[in-house]
This record gives C-alpha cells, structure tokens and sequence, in this order.
C-alpha cells in the first residue's frame, strides 16, 4: 500500500480526486475527556460559570468540521450536508465521550471532518472547563466507522462497534445529546 498524499518526487501533493464520481459518504469519529468529579458535575448540572459546556462543544465541533480544509493541509473542501456532534456522560469514569457524525456526497471521504469534529469538540470543553481542572486529559480519538466511496464500509475493528452512537456499551451512564 502506497500513500497517495507524496508525488514521484516524494513532495506532499494533494490527490486528485476529478475524475472520481460522486457518492454518498459518511464517517464517524469518537473520543472522549476525563475531568474531574467537581467538573463532571458542573458540567452535567450546567453550572460551568462559561455557560453550556456541551452545547458551545457540539457548536464548535460542527465548525471545525466544516473548517477542517482550512486546517489540514491537504485536505480537500467538501460540502458537508450533515454534522451532528453528541455528548455521553459516564459518570464511573468521570468521562465525557464525544462523537461526530460527517456525511457528505461527494468524491472523497468525510474521516478528518469527522475526527477534527471530535477533537474540537473536546478541545472546547477542555477550555470551558480549564479553570476549575488542571488536570483534563483528551484521549482516545479515533474513526469509528465510514461508509461510501470504492471501499465501502469500514469499521475500525479495534474498538467495540455496533453498540450506539459511539460505539460504546450503554450500562451504567448518562446519555446527553446535542443536535
């Protein structure tokens, strides 16, 4: 398997993708934040003194999936027709995961949409949060599904699949989803 992303001459380039055809495409991405108790329930009750932690999150998540050409180098500009950023609340971990939900149609794939969705999402809820946990950590950020394109359905078989949004069990957490 080559990368498509380097020339004969091995200089980054980016794939052209004009002669590919238009289809329906979708990818999902998931990761999650760990913060502590104290956060965990200011941010479920919204007491965060910033306002809505997840719903100021799943703005800027949609954002930077619509701004991730801007971002990534050679990624192509898409014209994304959904974007939905959902919130899980696991309160035994002290976790909240993040997934983003990227379709388009068109001639490449929504996978950095997707993935640059979650991480900003998180990234948000690190910033609304900062002052109250130095501690944060963002993590296991990594594409859950996609679906479109030549190669069809993929699932990323290193992570439990098929199980909800994220890909997660569902016992024993709080769900909380933002359109």
């Amino acid at each position: 398997m080559g990368f498509t992303h380097f020339d004969e001459n091995g200089k980054a380039v980016m794939v052209d993708i004009t002669e590919k055809n238009d289809t329906v495409r979708e990818a999902r991405a998931s990761g999650k934040i760990t913060v502590s108790r104290e956060v965990f329930r200011a941010v479920r009750e919204g007491t965060v003194g910033k306002g809505d932690v997840l719903g100021v999150a799943a703005t800027a998540g949609i954002m930077g999936a619509k701004r991730t050409s801007e971002l990534i180098p050679m990624c192509h500009i898409l014209p994304i027709t959904k974007c939905k950023v959902d919130f899980e609340m696991d309160e035994a971990e002290s976790a909240i995961y993040c997934t983003c939900t990227v379709k388009v149609t068109g001639k490449t794939g929504v996978e950095m949409e997707a993935l640059t969705g979650v991480s900003i999402a998180l990234l948000t809820v690190y910033d609304m949060c900062k002052a109250a946990d130095k501690s944060m950590e963002i993590g296991e950020i990594y594409l859950v599904k996609k679906t479109g394109g030549k190669s069809g359905e993929v699932h990323n078989d290193l992570h439990p699949r098929g199980e909800g949004e994220t890909g997660r069990r569902r016992s024993g957490r709080t769900e909380l989803d933002i359109l």
